[in-house]
């Protein structure tokens, strides 16, 4: 089903209740790189000729069957078993509310368990089923320290980095709920393919700024695309960053997943009030690093966001500079209609100028899909607010997410 189908529905229902699960601060394996998982069994009193295969036996489990208790692991001893049951968790977080609309969009508000002396946080994980593919959206941190100043998640504090086990379990719960899993008789070393998995693209764009969270989000994803396990393809995996230059490089080389650059302006002047870490790290050393990631061709390209502002960066002049600016670096610039929040002072661009923006790209050899639904009388409503004090509603909300995560990666 297209995105701009998705994105019409505003039918929500309600999931049926999910049993939370208990708070523990007994440490999980779920998150550990395999010389991690193996150090934290032999510190158990695993013996060490055991251990490479006990390693190879929880790391099936779960990640390509996603087992989320240790009595459903058949094949490892009894005592094995209580012995991980005493020490460590593999347990998901609680599902704080699921909201699922009529074509198969969902999200969902996550809830995990307080960090020493820290508080539970929460943060939201979007599923978009679009034709031929799923894309789950993943969150980084909780809060943001950037103050984008038109968007709506940059007005909250960060709270805390999220760990690696937090960023896959919002891989692994989107799996659970969505039945994505293979069975659970499924046996060790056979092959299970990858063809018809609702979840077929991962995208780091929920909350945060993954590289703030460097370290933690390339264990995630490594992780996510170890072929042992969970298996998602690098190249259906997009990182979104709003330009920290130092660790686009590191992505390149450490992790080597599509790399998607908040753009949203072509002069520093501007991008400096939009994107304020552009101060730090402008837009000429920002292009250098775009343009030295590794692997980049027609067919592995660099996704630049751009959101349009009505009469702050869509004048044909903008479109002009924005090809300028990408000249040599194979990218896809996705138009994002600005869906107003409360307090903001910005406006959408009117469509007449979004559509003569866009075509401007294209003739001049980018592809620059829009993210919208169809037509401007449903791009009014989306996120349409009736007072400032008011929240967004959560079907706007969801229909915006959306258009903001649709379409990136490989198909």
């Amino acid at each position: 089903m297209p995105a701009t189908e998705i994105l019409n529905r505003a039918d929500m229902v309600k999931a049926p209740e999910v049993r939370a699960l208990p708070q523990t601060e007994k440490p999980s394996l779920i998150g550990l790189l395999r010389e991690e998982m193996a150090k934290a069994l032999v510190e158990k009193g695993v013996p060490e000729r055991q251990v490479k295969m006990r390693v190879s036996q929880l790391w099936h489990w779960l990640y390509v069957r996603g087992v989320s208790d240790f009595d459903e692991m058949t094949n490892v001893s009894k005592d094995m078993r209580e012995m991980l049951k005493e020490h460590f968790t593999i347990a998901r977080p609680e599902i704080v509310e699921e909201q699922v609309s009529n074509d198969g969009t969902r999200k969902w508000l996550l809830r995990f368990p307080p960090r020493g002396a820290g508080r539970p946080v929460e943060i939201e994980t979007v599923y978009i089923p679009e034709e031929g593919r799923g894309t789950l959206c993943i969150s980084s941190q909780v809060g943001c320290t950037l103050t984008c100043s038109f968007c709506h998640t940059g007005t909250q504090k960060l709270v805390r980095n999220l760990t690696a086990e937090e960023i896959l379990a919002q891989l692994l719960l989107a799996r659970d709920r969505l039945g994505d899993f293979p069975e659970r008789d499924t046996p060790q070393g056979a092959i299970v393919p990858a063809e018809g998995r609702k979840i077929t693209n991962i995208v780091m764009m929920g909350m945060g700024e993954p590289l703030y969270n460097f370290e933690n989000v390339k264990t995630a994803l490594l992780i996510a695309s170890d072929g042992d396990g969970l298996s998602l393809s690098k190249r259906r995996i997009t990182l979104s960053t709003s330009g920290i230059v130092p660790e686009i490089y590191r992505t390149g080389e450490e992790i080597g997943v599509m790399l998607a650059i908040s753009l949203h302006a072509v002069k520093d002047e501007l991008r400096d009030m939009l994107v304020p870490i552009n101060k730090k790290y402008p837009l000429k050393e920002l292009m250098e690093a775009c343009r030295a990631y590794p692997g980049l061709s027609n067919a592995r390209r660099i996704t630049f966001e751009y959101v349009m502002l009505k009469d702050v960066n869509d004048s044909l002049e903008d479109a002009k500079e924005l090809v300028k600016l990408l000249k040599g670096i194979p990218a896809k610039i996705n138009l994002i209609p600005f869906n107003p929040w409360p307090g903001t002072n910005y406006q959408c661009s009117d469509w007449e100028q979004i559509e003569k923006f866009a075509d401007f790209i294209n003739q001049a050899g980018y592809a620059s899909p829009i993210r919208t639904p169809r037509g401007r009388d449903i791009l009014a409503a989306c996120g349409q607010l009736k007072s400032e004090s008011e929240r967004m509603r959560k079907v706007d909300r969801l229909a915006f997410e959306a258009m903001m995560i649709a379409n990136h990666g490989e198909d």
